[in-house]
């Protein structure tokens, strides 16, 4: 009988890279934010660096865990699984999951980040780890036959908001050309303002279209020639996600995010997917709320972080009531203003 041969945990090298793509592509557990597209596009975008730490049998990756290495003057520097996502830690063997952790924290010392975050996958129980259940929750429901049935699946209350977007003069279009990409930054950009946040840079939305090509796109809603909702969305094994969107002061009193997110869902079937992942929300939260209007489930989501003796844990969470005035004061800003001042504060929010 053969000895058993112990697996090890090393940091990737970029001769890894095409058993890493190959890795993830056959990953049950692999979500968008486990592609290379992701976590090339975060790093040429951002800046922060790119670590992906392998555990290994033999030749055969067993689990991977990518990190980010952020590093911001306002929120501190920390590895996180991974940036600016809401999902993208430990995939493959669930054992080897504390030994990634492990590792993941040593590199976090090398790299001077005093905390390491941990977004989904199995999750370490070690000494020092801190694991939430309570503060996010997930959105993921499957899509309906046809237009006509994935209109009645919305609940009555919001159908009827839905229906009477859809009466309004509104244009829809879909792509992911410059013009599609100026209209979606410059309502998401307002969009973001007006909820008291930083824009994030223009940049990561054009290398995250660039690298997941056919498997993103932007869907605009447009009263006349003027844009008011648009919404950057990734498909990923069958799910359609809006990852980055929203609408203008105008859009609520249109409805034009619901007509938005209805067009998304038909679009979406069209395109072969059968589900609709609307991404995660702070747990009540207007937004958590949104969702739930819709008829989706929230369902837990469970994050990970450890940080370093005597270092204060990170704090980016916009609910803080130490951001409390910022925000307030924010709402306020010129939007020309907003968006130059946003993405450099921003990019630190991975």
């Amino acid at each position: 009988m053969m000895p058993m041969i112990p697996p090890r945990v090393r940091r990737a090298t970029p001769d890894d890279a095409a058993r890493i793509a190959q890795f993830v592509a056959a990953c049950d557990g692999a979500t968008a934010f486990h592609r290379p597209e992701w976590l090339h596009a975060v790093e040429r975008a951002s800046g922060h660096a790119l670590c992906v730490l392998l555990a290994e049998t033999g030749r055969d990756i067993t689990a991977l865990l990518p990190l980010h290495a952020v590093h911001s003057p306002l929120f501190g520097r920390a590895l996180v699984s991974t940036g600016f996502a809401v999902d993208g830690g430990v995939i493959g063997d669930p054992a080897q999951a504390e030994a990634l952790a492990e590792a993941a924290c040593e590199w976090a010392l090398r790299l001077s980040c005093g905390t390491v975050e941990l977004r989904g996958g199995p999750l370490p129980s070690a000494p020092g780890w801190h694991v939430r259940t309570d503060s996010h929750a997930g959105f993921v429901t499957p899509l309906a036959a046809d237009d006509d049935a994935q209109l009645t699946a919305i609940p009555r209350k919001q159908r009827a908001e839905v229906r009477k977007g859809l009466a309004g003069d509104f244009s829809v279009r879909i792509g992911s050309e410059a013009a599609d990409r100026a209209m979606h930054y410059a309502v998401y950009a307002e969009s973001v303002r007006n909820l008291g946040t930083p824009v994030f840079p223009r940049a990561l939305f054009d290398a995250v279209l660039d690298g997941f090509a056919g498997d993103a796109d932007i869907l605009t809603v447009l009263a006349g020639d003027t844009p008011v909702a648009s919404v950057l969305s990734l498909y990923h094994r069958g799910a359609v996600m809006p990852y980055w969107g929203g609408g203008t002061f105008a859009a609520r009193a249109l409805r034009a995010n619901d007509v938005m997110y209805y067009r998304l869902m038909c679009h979406a079937r069209r395109r072969g997917c059968d589900r609709f992942d609307f991404g995660r929300s702070k747990v009540d939260s207007g937004a958590y709320h949104f969702k739930r209007n819709w008829g989706f489930a929230p369902q837990p989501l469970a994050y990970a972080h450890w940080t370093a003796d005597g270092v204060a844990p990170r704090d980016v969470n916009p609910l803080s009531p130490r951001y409390r005035a910022r925000i307030a004061l924010w709402r306020k800003l010129p939007l020309a203003l907003a968006n130059r001042l946003g993405p450099l504060i921003a990019n630190g929010l991975a």
